[in-house]
């Protein structure tokens, strides 16, 4: 099942990402001429913390968790010459809901590392992936 995406040059360091449904990124230098977009970097960190999020909110769900917020946060550690591959990424996951079972979360959680998100499955193969999650009660 191949996906084709494009990438476009607008001008000087500046570039639209289309996926294969029309959707579409700014990237582009972050210097202060050309900052408009994400770098194609932190991109990749964007990416990694979109699909695992899709993830465990859709687990979450399916399990009748009563889920209320998600953020995920994701650092990553690059080597310090080119081409600046990561090392090491980690993510925190901070989830907020009424009653949220501690089980249920982590299960969803490495549910998608380990089985649903390509994203993490392409890094992992040359990156150590790590996370912990903090469990919030909503009070509303």
């Amino acid at each position: 099942m191949g996906k084709t995406v494009r990438v476009k040059w607008l001008e000087k360091l500046q570039f639209v990402g289309i996926d294969a449904t029309k959707h579409s990124v700014v990237m582009s230098a972050p210097d202060e001429e050309n900052g408009i977009g994400m770098s194609p970097g932190q991109l990749l960190l964007v990416s990694l913390g979109g699909c695992t999020a899709y993830d465990v909110v859709n687990i979450l769900t399916k399990k009748r968790q009563r889920l209320t917020g998600l953020e995920v946060e994701v650092t990553g550690e690059q080597n310090p010459e080119p081409p600046w591959a990561y090392t090491h990424i980690h993510l925190t996951y901070r989830l907020r809901g009424r009653g949220l079972d501690e089980k249920s979360v982590q299960d969803a959680i490495e549910l998608s590392k380990n089985k649903y998100c390509s994203v993490g499955a392409t890094l992992a193969a040359g990156t150590e992936i790590t996370y912990n999650y903090v469990i919030e009660e909503d009070e509303r």
